[in-house]
């Protein structure tokens, strides 16, 4: 393993981490050094292949969600963010990495996180226990007619592929393992950044080593009966329940989204049906 000058380094795999804080005239010599190693070193130390990472840099930059500084380059940027999210670090470890202050990391780590945020208009896929709400979109309950049925089920499959997604990501990014030591707007954000990053992968290299360890999961296949027993709850949807950051127009709005979903969903299903 190649060892950055003048640093004695411990290893994890094919993760470096000097012993040592790196000057910060070092510190782009450490990305580069990655960047121009194996595959295999990117994949470890920045959770994506080094194609994908420079796709990333420059999608980022053209875009202008990102732009170099006097002294930290987009890539070096993204890589601190990546290392922290990636391995679970905190900022202290990942100054004495990139040889920065804390205050320099954390404007960073927040620089890039606010890039990778989802725009508005999309929602998250929730099962039956939580509530159809504004940016959740949730099963129908009790007795349903055919559209609705036809919801369900297909509701049912994406909320699988879902559960092994999740898996996936969550191995790509530890720090999703458990509550960070952030604000809680941040705990959000990162969410939101971790899954961003994990479709443009997909997105850009389908059989990812990651991916590939979740292809021939079918831990979560079925749902369960509870799953199902709260599918079957008879109560009216919404009903009787205080949404705190939602008010009733909001709430409307988020059940006339489900039902279009649904109406397109039958009409698409309708026309599909083959004729004898």
């Amino acid at each position: 393993m190649n060892m950055i000058a003048g640093e004695e380094t411990a290893t994890s795999g094919d993760c470096i981490i000097p012993n040592k804080e790196v000057a910060i005239s070092d510190s782009d010599k450490f990305v580069t050094q990655i960047l121009n190693g194996p595959n295999e070193q990117c994949q470890e130390n920045f959770r994506m292949d080094k194609p994908v990472f420079y796709k990333l840099c420059h999608i980022l930059q053209t875009r202008g969600l990102l732009r170099h500084t006097n002294r930290i380059k987009i890539e070096e940027q993204l890589a601190i963010f990546l290392f922290i999210i990636g391995h679970n670090l905190r900022t202290r470890a990942v100054q004495e990495l990139f040889g920065y202050s804390g205050e320099t990391i954390s404007r960073h780590f927040n620089n890039v996180l606010n890039a990778l945020q989802v725009p508005q208009g999309k929602y998250y896929i929730v099962d039956s226990k939580y509530q159809n709400l504004p940016g959740f979109i949730a099963p129908y309950r009790g007795g349903v007619s055919e559209p609705k049925g036809v919801f369900n089920e297909r509701h049912k499959v994406l909320h699988r592929a879902v559960d092994r997604a999740l898996g996936a990501l969550k191995e790509r990014f530890p720090i999703l393992l458990s509550a960070p030591p952030y604000p809680l707007q941040t705990q959000v954000k990162l969410v939101i950044a971790a899954c961003a990053l994990h479709n443009y992968v997909r997105l850009e290299k389908p059989d990812d080593f990651v991916f590939r360890m979740f292809e021939e999961d079918t831990l979560l296949a079925e749902t369960t009966e509870e799953e199902d027993r709260g599918m079957a709850l008879g109560e009216e949807e919404n009903e009787g329940h205080e949404h705190g950051l939602f008010g009733p127009e909001e709430v409307e709005d988020s059940l006339r989204l489900r039902d279009e979903i649904a109406s397109n969903l039958w009409n698409h299903y309708v026309q599909n049906l083959p004729t004898f």
